[in-house]
C-alpha cells in the first residue's frame, strides 16, 4: 500500500517536519512491513509560464513547430525563446516551463539546445513528461486545470509534484489499512497523534430508503451458506461532463498511490477506494436494460470485461446482471457494456459489500486479480458503503458538474452485528507473557475500535466492523501486545525438555546422508514431478505401467504424476550438469516416492470444516485416503570416479563403483547386505542385482540400458541404485545389538570354489558363514575367475576368510576346521568344491 502523506495529514496529525523514514518507523512498531519511498523524479527550476506569442514555422520533415516567446518571470530571465511541437495552446495561456538545469523524469535533464534553428532556452511540458498521467497529445494548459497562478511560480508545489509517498506491505489478515483510513488509524495508534475518521458523519438510516434504482439480490448457491452480496448502495449523478480535467491534487495522489488517471470519473472512484478501501464501480446509466441483479453465473454464460477478454463464466462466479445479461463480474472487474467513457452523461455508482471466499475464488479462477477484488477477498467494512457512495457523488458534483438525484438511490442494508468475544481477566499477560495491568489492556482494545464491556472475571469485547480478523481472545491478545509495543515482550530461550532430540529415524537418514556426502557424493533435492512414462519405466521392475498418481493442478503439464522412483530426477540433474560440462557426476538424493496400490481410489473423501480439530475418525478417513508414501535413496554415477592425473590413469565409474555406493550407504545404516542378481527394465540384464538385507528386498543397484541413457542424453556409462529407506531404517533398529570385542588376535585363510556359474556369490558366502560359525566371523570375496582350467559353466570364487574366538588364539588347525565345515555347506547346497 502506498500512503501519499500530503493525503494521510488530511486524516491524522502528522507532523510537518515528519521525514518519510519516520512515518515509516511509527508504522513498523504497529506491525507493518516497511517497503520503499516514492517521489516524483524530477527537479526544478519548473515554473509557471505564459506564452506571449509563436510562430509557426513548417519543416522540411514535414512537421509545423512553433518558435515561442513565453515569460516565465523577471526572477528567472524574463521571456525566453523556446521551440515547442505541440499545438494545442494559444497566445495568453498559462503553461509549466522546464527551466534549463531541470532534470524530469526518466531521467531527462533540461538545457538550453539548438533545434530547428533555433536555440531552444527550456521546454514547455506535458502532463506525461511531468509524470501527471499518460496523456501526451499535447503541452498542459493550466486553464484546463482551472489554474490561474502568477507568472514565475514554483510549478512543482502548484501541481502538488513535491508530495511523495511510502509504501508498507500489507498482510492479508489486515486489509482495512490497505486504504488512506486504515493507515492513518494505524498511525495515530503508533503516535498518538489524532485521527480524524472519513468514514464517519453520515446518516446511514437514510440510506435504508427502498426507493431509488431497482435493485435485487438472487443468490440461488451460496458458497459455505453465505450470500454473495449483503449490502448493495447504489447513487445516481446526472449530466456529468466526463471531459473535465482531473485535478492535479487528485492525479499526484493517485500516481504516487500507483494507479494512473484514466479521466476524472474513474479517478474519482479509484480515488474514493484508496481514501476508504471500499471498491467502487461506476456504470453508464443510459447503458444499462432495467434494474441490476446480482445472482451465479448460469451455464454457457459469457462476458466481456474491461481488459477485452472474453471470458467463460463458471456457476460459483457472482454476477452483476440487468435485463441484457451479465454487465460485471461482482467485485472483481466490470463489463465492457455498461462502462464509463467520454460519452457518458449519467452515472450510476455501485457500492458494494460481496462474500470474501465468493471473490477470492473468482479472482482466481479467471486469474484476474484487481484492486476491488484484493480488498473485498481481505474483507471491507460493511458499514462503509453509503458513505463512500456520499462522498463519490459528492465529488462527482463538484468535479465533474453533474447533478445528484434527489432519489437516496436503492440499499439493500442487511443488519449488522458481530458477536461479542470473552476475555477473561489474566488471559493476555498469560499468554504474551508480561503484565499488563488491567487499565492497559482496555485501552488498548478500545484504542483499535472494540467496544468493551466489564463481566465477572474479564471482559467481553466487540471487535470493530473493519476488523474482520479479530474472532477470538488469541487474535485480541495479539492486538494488545501490538499496541503496547512488541518491545516489551522479553526474548527468552525455552528450556527444551530432557531426552528430546532427533528421532531414531531422523538421525538414521542424517546419518545415511552424511555418510555418501562424506564419499564425495552431492545431494540433490528435486521436484517430485514426473511422467507416467518414467514411472512405468524405472517405478517397476517389469516396466509396467502400475497405478499412479495424478495432479488435478500440476505446475507442469507436462510432468502431472507424482514419481514413483527417484532416478527420473537424478536423470534429469545429470544432463543438466552434463550439458552445461560437468561430466563427472556423483549424485543422490533422499525423498518420498508415491506408491498407490492397485484398485484402491484416493482422494478427499470430503473437506473438513476449517477451525474445527477433526476428530479421530475424520483423521483415520484422511490418511486411507493417502497413497503409502515411502522414503528411499538413490545414488547416479557417471563419467569418472578418479580424474586423470600425473601418475594415475582416469578410472570411469563402473559397476563397482555403485556396489561399493550402496555398502557405504547400507553400512552407515547398519545393515549387513547381500547382492542377488535380477533384472528390470531399465537396467542391463548383466549388470543388475538386488539388494537384500537379512532376507528382505530393500532395492536395486545396476547399469542403465545404453538406450535409457541415450534418452535421457547422458554420454557413456550411468550406474543408478536406489534403496527403501525407510525400510532399511526398520531393519537397522530391529537389528541393533551390543556386542563386545574380542581382544584374541585374528587368524585368516583363503579358499577358492569351484560351483556353478547359475549360484550367486552372496548364496556361497552366506553358506560359508553358516557353516564356519562361530569361529568364522568375516568372508570376502577377492576373486571370481571364468576361464582355462575350469569346466564349461563352472566358475572359481576365492573368499578371504577370517577367523576368531573370543576366549583364546586359535590355531591353524582349529581355523581350518572352520573353513572345512563352511565348504561342506556349501557342498551340500550347491556342489561347491575346493579347487585344486
Amino acid at each position: 500500500m502506498r500512503v501519499p502523506l500530503s493525503w494521510l495529514r488530511e486524516y491524522v496529525d502528522v507532523p510537518a517536519e515528519a521525514t518519510p523514514e519516520d512515518v515509516l518507523a511509527a508504522l513498523v512498531s504497529v506491525g507493518f512491513e516497511e517497503e520503499d519511498v516514492h517521489r516524483f523524479e524530477l527537479s526544478g527550476p519548473i515554473v509557471v509560464g505564459e506564452v506571449k506569442e509563436f510562430t509557426p514555422e513548417p519543416q522540411s520533415n514535414g512537421k509545423t513547430i512553433r518558435w515561442c516567446q513565453v515569460d516565465v518571470g523577471a526572477e528567472h530571465g524574463g521571456v525566453r525563446g523556446i521551440v515547442c511541437g505541440a499545438g494545442n495552446f494559444f497566445e495568453g495561456d498559462k503553461v509549466v516551463v522546464t527551466l534549463p538545469g531541470s532534470v524530469l523524469p526518466g531521467p531527462f535533464p533540461i538545457a538550453a539546445r539548438k533545434t530547428y534553428g533555433h536555440v531552444s532556452d527550456g521546454m514547455i511540458a506535458s502532463a506525461k513528461e511531468l509524470g501527471l498521467g499518460s496523456e501526451h497529445g499535447g503541452i498542459l494548459r493550466l486553464v484546463d486545470l482551472g489554474i490561474d497562478a502568477p507568472v514565475g511560480t514554483d510549478a512543482i508545489a502548484l501541481l502538488g509534484l513535491d508530495d511523495l509517498a511510502v509504501e508498507i506491505n500489507v498482510t492479508p489478515d489486515r486489509g482495512y489499512a490497505l486504504s488512506l483510513r486504515g493507515v492513518a488509524r494505524e498511525y495515530s495508534h503508533a503516535t498518538g497523534a489524532d485521527f480524524r475518521d472519513p468514514g464517519l458523519g453520515h446518516d446511514e438510516a437514510a440510506a435504508r430508503t427502498p426507493s431509488g434504482f431497482p435493485v435485487t439480490v438472487a443468490d440461488q448457491a451460496p458458497i459455505r451458506g453465505r450470500h454473495g452480496a449483503t449490502e448493495f448502495v447504489a447513487r445516481i449523478v446526472r449530466d456529468v461532463d466526463p471531459s473535465r480535467p482531473t485535478p492535479p491534487w487528485m492525479i499526484t495522489r493517485l500516481s504516487l498511490a500507483g494507479i494512473r488517471s484514466l479521466g476524472v470519473l474513474i479517478d474519482i472512484t479509484n480515488y474514493v477506494m484508496l481514501e476508504l478501501g471500499q471498491p467502487i464501480h461506476g456504470y453508464d446509466l443510459d447503458r444499462l436494460r432495467g434494474g441490476i441483479t446480482v445472482r451465479r453465473a448460469e451455464q454457457g454464460e459469457k462476458l466481456e470485461t474491461l481488459d477485452g477478454q472474453v471470458r467463460s463464466l463458471h456457476a460459483e462466479d457472482l454476477l452483476i446482471t440487468d435485463e441484457s445479461g451479465p454487465i460485471g463480474l461482482a467485485g472483481v472487474m466490470g463489463g465492457g457494456l455498461t462502462e464509463m467513457s467520454d460519452a457518458t452523461r449519467n452515472v450510476l455508482i455501485e457500492v458494494a459489500t460481496f462474500d470474501q471466499v465468493s471473490i477470492a475464488r473468482t479472482a482466481r479462477r479467471h486469474k484476474l486479480p484487481s484492486e476491488a477484488s484484493r480488498r473485498f477477498e481481505r474483507g471491507v467494512d460493511p458499514l462503509v458503503p453509503y458513505v463512500a457512495a456520499e462522498r463519490v457523488a459528492t465529488l462527482m458534483v463538484e468535479l465533474a458538474g453533474g447533478t445528484l438525484d434527489t432519489e437516496l438511490g436503492a440499499s439493500l442494508g442487511s443488519t449488522y452485528r458481530r458477536e461479542a468475544i470473552t476475555l477473561p481477566a489474566g488471559f493476555v499477560p498469560g499468554l504474551i507473557g508480561v503484565e499488563y495491568t488491567d487499565d492497559e489492556i482496555v485501552s488498548a482494545l478500545r484504542l483499535i475500535g472494540c467496544t468493551v464491556d466489564e463481566r465477572d472475571g474479564g471482559w467481553s469485547v466487540t471487535a470493530p466492523s473493519w476488523r474482520h480478523d479479530l474472532g477470538d481472545k488469541w487474535t485480541l491478545a495479539e492486538e494488545v501486545a501490538r499496541i503496547e509495543g512488541y518491545d516489551r515482550i522479553p526474548s527468552v530461550l525455552p528450556t527444551p525438555p530432557s531426552g528430546r532430540g532427533l528421532t531414531s529415524a531422523q538421525q538414521g537418514r542424517r546419518r545415511v546422508a552424511n555418510a555418501l556426502a562424506s564419499a564425495g557424493f552431492v545431494e540433490t533435492p528435486s521436484f517430485p514431478f514426473t511422467t507416467e512414462e518414467q514411472n512405468a519405466l524405472h517405478g517397476s521392475p517389469s516396466g509396467d505401467r502400475l497405478p499412479s498418481v495424478k495432479l488435478a493442478n500440476p505446475l507442469d503439464g507436462l510432468a502431472p504424476f507424482l514419481r514413483r522412483s527417484l532416478v527420473p530426477a537424478l536423470l534429469q540433474v545429470a544432463h543438466r550438469n552434463v550439458s552445461r560440462g560437468i561430466v563427472d557426476l556423483a549424485l543422490f538424493e533422499t525423498g518420498t516416492v508415491f506408491l498407490p496400490k492397485p484398485g484402491v481410489q484416493y482422494g478427499t473423501p470430503s473437506v473438513p470444516p476449517l477451525a474445527v480439530r477433526p476428530d479421530a475418525a475424520t483423521l483415520t478417513a484422511l490418511d486411507a485416503s493417502i497413497p503409502p508414501q515411502r522414503r528411499h535413496i538413490a545414488v547416479l554415477l557417471t563419467g569418472h570416479t578418479v580424474a586423470k592425473q600425473p601418475g594415475q590413469a582416469a578410472v570411469a565409474a563402473d559397476l563397482a563403483a555403485a556396489v561399493d555406493a550402496v555398502r557405504v550407504l547400507t553400512a552407515a545404516a547398519g545393515l549387513d547386505i547381500e547382492l542377488v542378481q535380477a533384472q528390470r527394465a531399465a537396467l542391463h540384464p548383466g549388470r543388475t542385482a538386488r539388494v537384500l538385507a537379512a532376507g528382505t528386498d530393500i532395492g536395486y543397484v545396476g547399469e542403465l540400458l545404453p538406450a535409457v541413457a541415450a534418452a535421457a542424453d547422458l554420454p557413456g556409462r550411468v550406474l543408478v541404485a536406489e534403496l527403501d529407506l525407510d525400510a532399511m531404517l526398520e531393519l537397522a533398529h530391529a537389528r541393533v545389538v551390543a556386542a563386545s570385542l574380542s581382544s584374541f588376535p585374528a587368524a585368516t585363510q583363503d579358499v577358492s570354489l569351484t560351483i556353478s556359474t547359475d549360484v550367486a556369490a552372496g548364496a556361497v558366502r552366506a553358506a560359508l558363514l553358516e557353516g564356519g560359525a562361530p569361529l568364522l566371523e568375516g568372508a570376502r570375496l577377492v576373486d571370481d575367475y571364468r576361464g582355462p582350467g575350469l569346466a564349461e559353466g563352472t566358475k572359481s570364487l576365492t573368499f578371504a576368510l577370517r577367523f576368531r574366538a573370543e576366549d583364546r588364539t586359535l590355531t591353524a588347525a582349529e581355523a581350518t576346521e572352520a573353513k572345512l565345515a563352511g565348504v561342506a555347506v556349501a557342498a551340500e547346497r550347491f556342489g561347491a568344491a575346493i579347487r585344486d
